[in-house]
């Protein structure tokens, strides 16, 4: 199933509820440090409740690290200065998708990195950006849409 990355998050909360949702769409979770909280932060458990262990949890000490894990897999950065958006995509499901910190998102030397079709929009008013989790929720079950809601009930 798909490979859910946050880099470098900020807000226990938010990671916890990617965590659960990680966990009930079959997805792994994958948190590049420095997180800007601990592992055992009381809000990242109450959001995350007990899943953890279910979402396939696993970090990485850094972006470069965490990028050589997903050699020749295709990867999507998710940024509110995306060119594509987010429903224009055929998913396959070992897609990986990458998330921004909530307070400034990917960097835009890491954004360069991804072709402009792998860089992905969210539709909005307004709004500067989505909640984290809310975003990741988005894109998440839209990728598992596409793919049959495979293992679902």
């Amino acid at each position: 199933m798909f490979d859910i990355v946050l880099y470098e998050p900020e807000i226990a909360p938010n990671t916890g509820n990617v965590m659960r949702l990680a966990a009930n769409t079959g997805s792994r979770l994958h948190l590049v440090r420095p997180l800007g909280f601990t592992l055992n932060d009381r809000t990242l458990a109450r959001a995350g409740l007990d899943y953890r262990s279910r979402a396939g949890l696993r970090l990485h000490d850094d972006w470069p690290g965490c990028r050589a894990h997903f050699s020749g897999r295709r990867m999507f950065a998710v940024t509110t200065r995306g060119s594509t958006r987010y429903d224009r995509i055929a998913y396959a499901a070992d897609d990986v998708l990458v998330f921004g910190p909530e307070t400034r998102g990917l960097p835009a030397t890491l954004l360069e990195s991804w072709p402009a079709e792998r860089r992905l929009r969210l539709p909005m008013h307004e709004s500067r950006s989505l909640n984290l989790a809310n975003a990741v929720a988005v894109i998440v079950y839209e990728a598992w849409r596409q793919n049959g809601f495979g293992g679902g009930a």
